[in-house]
């Protein structure tokens, strides 16, 4: 399976279906509004800002991590507009691991080894252009960091 085989529930009633950005490298992240690492969310908007045209970023909230993310699709939706000017593609909340994960959350968990199973709120993935997972962070390290900002680079010269 590749990336494009997946969707997600979208926050606004949709559908996020991975197939239309085919050849694009995506950035997939579990999110929380009430997370000590939630100010994250204004890293992901930056990014998203600077290479939307080469990078997809999707938050996938997710309330499974200390109950973190308890509110409705609107209560999120609100929450990261009014606090972040998110912009990017946003899911409706979902589980991201045991019984109930998501298939993609599954898959991503197959292609990057039990490690790579979020353990909490904010865990990244990179996805290739060739729809491949290309290597994951935990949620320490900031969608700003050199080492997450040297991964998004690496996918997006990587024609």
């Amino acid at each position: 399976m590749l990336l494009y085989d997946f969707t997600l529930p979208a926050l606004d009633g949709g559908t996020i279906d991975f197939s239309r950005w085919r050849g694009q490298p995506v950035l997939i992240v579990n999110t929380a509004s009430k997370c000590g690492f939630t100010r994250q969310y204004e890293d992901l908007q930056a990014l998203w800002s600077s290479y939307r045209h080469e990078l997809v970023v999707v938050g996938v909230p997710c309330n499974q991590f200390g109950n973190q993310e308890p509110g409705s699709s609107e209560d999120i939706a609100t929450f990261c507009s009014r606090n972040y000017g998110v912009s990017f593609p946003m899911a409706a909340r979902i589980d991201v691991r045991g019984p109930h994960a998501h298939p993609l959350f599954r898959w991503l968990a197959g292609e990057g080894g039990f490690l790579s199973r979020p353990r909490w709120n904010f865990y990244k993935y990179f996805v290739s252009r060739e729809g491949h997972l290309a290597s994951w962070f935990t949620s320490l390290a900031s969608p700003d960091s050199d080492r997450v900002q040297m991964a998004a680079n690496r996918l997006i010269l990587d024609h």
